[in-house]
């Protein structure tokens, strides 16, 4: 039996140019989480989620292939971590077999309703981990870090893998991303278990470490939006209505480089400076293609904690979904979540969580 739990995230900064290779973001885990317990099971296997309790999968081995039953099922995420950890697994010579997969979630409301918290990505990384303690195989961070991106990029063409790092190593990180067309086009011509060994252009990920005081914050605007066909449409628009894309990759990451520095120096200030010049950033990218990012509520939670003197934004792709506010501890948060209250929208109460384990 292998049981493991993956935390939410947020992003800082760094959205919409981040899915352009070695683009650089700010993420942060947070402590809600999804959980997989993998057990042995025998005749058939069966993958459940307390999401879907009217919708389990039944599953059989054919030549030692996973095959299930139905051809559409919500659990595209958890099949593709599935596979790509038993692709790995036959690399290494583990035997294969049946199992029953379950998978709680503390990232959506009682109804449903997803908060924008990256389950997703939190589901690929918990079954990934999961499977691969389940057949033993002995994997290093980076590799089981790898086959999750995999995974995901297997799904999700459009994703970044922001939200993949951060739910993998937790905490706050600064995450760049890596070439997807390089890995897609690898994916046929090497063998899984020598592609995770390899160094892949343009990924990093490491630790940040927040100055002391420094506060998060985060409402949710009671409206779930799409992150891949945000960014399905920005990709779309980039090139058109006289867009300059590569101006906002150039200024975004600037950006997000100088917020880095602030973090690694500790200077609170700047860090809330730069929050508020990356939402400019994608206000004008919002302006100039026509997608909408900051959606009413969400400007309407910025300008309440701006009111109060902290830095605020939408996180992820906007659209809904939640905001995030930077704040120190001289500012009245309780006034903060009072007022979005009377603007109907929810204060999360979320805090941060902690990192287990970095890459070295």
């Amino acid at each position: 039996m292998a049981e493991v739990r993956a935390p939410g995230k947020l992003y800082i900064a760094g959205e919409y140019a981040v899915v352009e290779p070695g683009q650089p973001a700010v993420l942060v885990a947070i402590d809600r989480y999804i959980t997989v317990r993998v057990v042995a099971a025998t005749d058939a296997g069966h993958i459940r989620s307390d999401q879907y309790e009217n919708l389990p999968l039944v599953w059989h081995r054919l030549d030692g292939d996973l095959v299930i039953e139905y051809e559409e099922t919500p659990y595209s995420f958890v099949l593709s971590a599935i596979r790509v950890v038993e692709e790995a697994a036959r690399a290494l010579g583990a035997p294969l077999t049946l199992f029953d997969l379950d998978i709680t979630s503390e990232l959506d409301d009682a109804s449903g309703r997803k908060f924008g918290l990256g389950s997703s990505a939190a589901v690929t990384v918990a079954t990934v981990r999961a499977m691969a303690q389940f057949y033993g195989l002995q994997l290093s961070e980076m590799e089981m870090f790898k086959l999750a991106l995999m995974a995901s990029d297997d799904v999700q063409r459009s994703g970044s893998g922001g939200d993949i790092a951060a739910s993998f190593f937790g905490g706050w990180i600064a995450y760049t991303s890596f070439d997807r067309s390089w890995l897609r086009t690898q994916r046929f011509d090497v063998p899984v278990a020598e592609l995770i060994a390899r160094s892949w252009p343009g990924l990093s990920v490491r630790e940040l470490t927040p100055p002391g005081g420094l506060r998060l914050l985060v409402g949710w605007t009671g409206t779930p939006a799409s992150t891949s066909r945000l960014v399905g449409d920005v990709q779309a628009r980039k090139g058109i209505r006289g867009v300059h894309y590569e101006d906002f990759l150039a200024r975004s990451a600037q950006c997000v480089a100088t917020l880095i520095a602030a973090f690694d120096e500790g200077d609170a200030a700047t860090i809330l400076v730069q929050l508020s010049r990356n939402r400019e950033l994608l206000n004008a990218l919002s302006e100039h293609t026509g997608i909408v990012i900051e959606t009413p509520k969400l400007r309407r939670l910025v300008e309440i904690a701006e009111s109060a003197g902290a830095a605020a934004k939408s996180s992820g792709a906007g659209g809904g979904d939640c905001g995030i506010v930077l704040c120190d501890t001289g500012t009245d948060a309780a006034r903060i979540t009072e007022r979005w209250a009377g603007a109907g929208i929810t204060a999360l109460g979320l805090s941060v969580h902690q990192p287990m384990r970095m890459p070295r």
